[in-house]
């Protein structure tokens, strides 16, 4: 990368971003049980929840449109994986190793870390993974 696109890009930041619900409190309060979060105080329409790295997912009801469903991916400590999928398992939510949701109640170990995905209320497909992805 060049020095001159190495410095714009280290400027850019993503801030928040909408998350479609049906539902944003059940929604909202999903993930932070999932993550062991805390949902915040609506603001405006939105009822965010803070990843506590600069990011805040901001919920978004539409009650009356179909919710297209996105991918969201959590980078998570290593020592708070194992209670997360704990945390899914009492609440009956079906984990994957993969994408497809084709290995059920299996986590990955891509790039020596451990990854799995899971569905939200409105069908979001969900991520955590304790390594980044290494990419070319």
């Amino acid at each position: 990368m060049s020095d001159a696109l190495e410095s714009r890009t280290a400027a850019v930041q993503l801030n928040h971003t909408a998350v479609y619900a049906r539902d944003r409190r059940l929604s909202a309060e999903f993930l932070a049980a999932i993550l062991g979060l805390e949902v915040g105080a609506p603001f405006g329409p939105f009822l965010p929840v803070d990843l506590g790295n600069g990011v805040t997912l901001d919920y978004y009801e539409l009650r009356d449109q179909p919710i297209q469903s996105q991918h969201y991916a959590f980078l998570v400590p290593e020592e708070r994986f194992d209670t997360m999928i704990d945390r899914l398992e009492a609440v009956g939510v079906t984990y994957y190793a993969d994408p497809n949701h084709t290995e059920p109640g299996r986590v990955n170990h891509l790039f020596g870390g451990r990854g799995a995905y899971f569905e939200d209320p409105d069908g979001h497909n969900l991520e955590i993974l304790t390594r980044p992805y290494v990419r070319p």
